[in-house]
């Protein structure tokens, strides 16, 4: 048996746009990144999530990132490590706020688009985000990019880590993720994408975009809540993962 964790970003409306379709997708993933209101979301929005994500015992997640609402937190910022640490701690807090409130405890931290892939090759930016975590709550689990910079920061610091793979996304020979920017970034046909998931999860393989397979650990898989077909494809991933002998767990009852 396989033991894994399902994860999607949540709580990405913001004001009067809404954006996603949380409520349903909660009933088939094991844990939520929920938006801190940098590049989405917005204090109702954030705690009507976590109060969602509770009544579905779902693990909840802060999901940090670039002060970028038009761009959606997916364009890279020149900023110090100083300013990574200060951005994730004040979005930890701002989340942590109100699953306090709840009574509940928050599982993880998860950046978002260019501060994850950032960090997942900058060894000092990924540093100044682990840093960041250990300091609001050591107990909290660090998710980054599997066998990132982001991974190596977490285990150095002494943080519970977990391997992120992507379920829609296409890879580089360098375990990198294709650039959103370019044609091929993304795996649209569902069948495809879940054939990827149960390959990393079971064989330690994906096959890179240049023909190449690259060994890959994954502790949890990502799908997006955003998509034209979201809701259908979390549906379907559940289903086919747990038919092929996978077994959904998020990190709290590990």
């Amino acid at each position: 048996m396989y033991n894994i964790d399902l994860n999607c970003d949540m709580g990405e409306s913001y004001g009067a746009y809404k954006l996603g379709s949380d409520e349903e997708i909660l009933k088939f993933i094991t844990s939520a990144n929920i938006a801190c209101g940098f590049h989405a979301g917005d204090p109702s929005t954030m705690y009507k999530t976590v109060q969602l994500a509770l009544k579905n015992k779902v693990a909840i997640g802060a999901h940090p990132g670039f002060p970028d609402l038009v761009g959606f937190g997916r364009r890279n910022m020149d900023i110090s490590p100083q300013e990574a640490y200060d951005m994730v701690v004040y979005q930890i807090g701002a989340l942590n706020g109100f699953v306090k409130a709840e009574g509940a405890k928050m599982q993880h931290v998860k950046p978002h688009g260019a501060l994850y892939n950032m960090a997942a090759k900058n060894h000092l930016l990924a540093e100044a985000i682990a840093k960041a975590v250990y300091k609001v709550d050591s107990e909290l689990t660090l998710f980054g990019l599997a066998g990132s910079e982001l991974i190596k920061a977490g285990d150095a610091i002494g943080l519970r880590t977990a391997n992120e793979v992507f379920a829609d996304r296409t890879y580089q020979k360098d375990g990198s993720l294709t650039p959103r920017r370019e044609s091929n970034a993304v795996i649209t046909d569902d069948n495809e994408a879940i054939t990827q998931v149960i390959r990393m999860i079971k064989d330690g393989k994906v096959l890179s975009q240049q023909g190449i397979d690259i060994q890959i650990k994954a502790d949890t898989v990502c799908i997006h809540g955003d998509g034209a077909h979201a809701l259908t494809f979390a549906r379907k991933i559940r289903e086919l993962m747990e038919s092929s002998g996978v077994n959904l767990q998020n990190f709290i009852n590990k």
